[in-house]
Formats: structure tokens, sequence, C-alpha cells
């Protein structure tokens, strides 16, 4: 059976709870390289969590692996996906089988991906993505095209695009930030409840990218959808997100809230990413880079992934990987862990309190 009754005194009433998920590609007849290390975390109705690190962490493979849309050599060996329904059953995604996998994605849940230009078919109007997308993933009947475009003129007049205009266009003949609002309208047109974000704002300049989060956060406060956010930027990550996840080497190494990571983290690595942006306020400084890059994959090191980078480590680091451990406890899955042995040392994270 696929779908799990919600048992009010054991349901922690989270829509999307992830637990303990490897994901990984294969490499040969046998042999798969895991790219995403044992996560687990708890999203609940209305949240927004974004996903931060390096490029090569496991932010895009962990986001298309919530959906099971990752490309053939892509597995998921272990771990659940429970996630609860709009009828308040819940259901584990990767025991999804091949129809309601598709009636799943789109209606329950959807995904605006990096590029968008590469997510549209280059030889379809914008009008026909949108009924296509309603008439393959709305059950019963053929519902009138007439009424498809009606419904996606609202969608569109939400995102702050003209319909007349967009929808019968090509998608080359949209500018970029059009395209990436089509998008995104396009992905909430069967009003799912949690939306993943992929890199949404990637080459689009300053003012069409604050467009778009202004979007965003108008959407979600109207239409009440959760969102995982993945990105490199940590300003959007600021500004759209309630909790922010911090990935390295593809495991979760900490989680808290916007202000958790932002003026109290508690792992090198995440600090170090903040201290690499210059301020945009306040007294200037100069951005310190973060010297060296991630292991690789294939031949991770025995203890703390971070350590060879990191200027705090310890001889202890060097043997023992570190758990996600809770160092302020909060409900709702607002709590602060971090993955570090010196997590709790508190002159190490003095100055990162006072930012």
């Amino acid at each position: 059976m696929n779908d799990l009754p919600t048992d009010p005194d054991t349901d922690d009433g989270a829509l999307l709870s992830v637990r303990g998920v490897d994901v990984g590609y294969r490499t040969g007849r046998r042999a798969h390289v895991t790219a995403v290390h044992d996560v687990s975390f708890d999203l609940h109705p209305g949240q927004s969590m974004a996903l931060v690190g390096e490029s090569g962490c496991g932010k895009t493979t962990l986001g298309l692996g919530l959906l099971r849309l990752l490309p053939r050599t892509g597995v998921i060996p272990k771990g659940e996906i429970l996630f609860r329904r709009k009828d308040g059953t819940r259901v584990d995604v990767r025991t999804l089988h091949k129809e309601r996998l598709r009636r799943f994605r789109w209606s329950e849940a959807a995904m605006v991906f990096q590029g968008a230009m590469n997510a549209f078919n280059p030889v379809l109007r914008v009008e026909d993505h949108f009924v296509d997308t309603f008439r393959a993933h709305e059950g019963g009947g053929r519902r009138p095209r007439r009424e498809i475009l009606e419904e996606s003129a609202e969608l569109l007049e939400m995102v702050r695009l003209d319909p007349a205009r967009v929808l019968n266009a090509f998608p080359h003949e949209l500018s970029g930030g059009m395209r990436q609002r089509s998008l995104i309208a396009l992905a909430l047109a069967l009003r799912p409840r949690l939306l993943i974000l992929d890199e949404p704002t990637t080459a689009l300049d300053l003012l069409t990218q604050r467009s778009i989060v202004e979007r965003l956060a108008e959407l979600r406060e109207r239409l009440r959808f959760s969102m995982v956010f993945i990105t490199h930027d940590l300003g959007l990550a600021a500004a759209l997100a309630d909790r922010v996840g911090t990935m390295y080497a593809g495991r979760l190494i900490e989680t808290g809230t916007t202000r958790d990571i932002f003026h109290r983290s508690r792992h090198p690595y995440t600090s170090a990413l903040i201290d690499s942006v210059p301020p945009v306020v306040g007294d200037l400084r100069v951005p310190e880079s973060l010297p060296g890059g991630p292991p690789s994959l294939h031949a991770l090191p025995p203890g703390c992934s971070f350590a060879p980078r990191c200027a705090h480590a310890l001889p202890a680091c060097d043997l023992t990987r570190p758990e996600l451990d809770v160092l302020v406890p909060r409900d709702e899955g607002l709590a602060h862990a971090a993955a570090c042995l010196r997590s709790t040392d508190a002159e190490l994270h003095a100055e990162g309190a006072s930012r």
C-alpha cells in the first residue's frame, strides 16, 4: 500500500517528512556514487526552506529526488519521502508507481527548473504548455481549451504578465524574466501544496531577480503553498526563506531559522559562506574567500568532510563524522541543529553571534 493514514496521536502535521534519504547515480551495472547522504528534515504547511551551499554539494540532486525527477541513472536506495496530500493521507513518494507518480506531480507538488528556456518546448506556444499540463494531470474528461486558457490567463496575471502577449508567444519571444515567471505560473496551475525551485533567478539581472522574489512572496502568501528554494545566493535565501539548510558534500550539515543561520551559525562552513559575501549595509569589510574545494564524492574522507578546509578543525575531526545534533529545540521543524564537533564552542561562535 502506498497510502499512509493520518494518526492524530503520532502525526506531527508536517507536509513533507524526509527521513534518512540517500540519492545516487549508477556508474556501472552494480556500482553507484552517492551524491546525497542520509538527509532528514521536515517541512510544514506554509513554510519556505532554502537549501544553500557550493555547486556540487547535492542541492539540485536532492530537489530532483524529492519528486523523483532524477535522470535514468539516478537512484534513491534508502530512506522515506513522506508527503501529506490534499485529502489528508500521507504517501511515500519513493513507492509511487508510474501513473500515480505522474498524477502526484503538478497537482500535489511541482518544480520550477533552473533555466526556463530549457524547461519549455521551443516549438510550442506558451498557451499549448498550459493546455497540455491541465489535460495531462487533471482527472476526468477533457476540458474545453477556452476554459483552460481563461484559467491560464489568471495565473499569468498573478505573476504580473500580460496574458494577451504571453499566451500566444513562443518561449524565445519572451525575455528571461518573462519566461521564468511564466514557468512559475505553469508550476502553480493545479495549485500544488509544495513548490520546489532550483536556482530560479540564475542569469537574470538584479532588477528581474527582485521582481521574481517579490512575486514568489506574494504568491506564497496568497496561495499558501510550501516552498523548497535551492540557491547559492544567500541574499535570496534571506529574502525568501523562513528556514535554511546548509549542504556540504551531499550532507545536510546545519539547519535552522533564517536568523539562526545568518546571525548565529554554528558550523564553520556556514560561517565561511556568509563571510564570503560582501555586506550591503554596515561597515565595509573585505570578503574572505573559502580556500580549496569540496571533496570527491567517490572518495569522501572518513571523518568530517569539511575538515581539510576548516580553520577550526580538531584532530578528532579527521576520524569522526559528526551527526546533525539539535542545539536549540523548537516545534514545526524550526530547531537549530549542526553537524560539528565544535558546534557548542561559545568562543568560536562569538563573532558569528555579533553579525
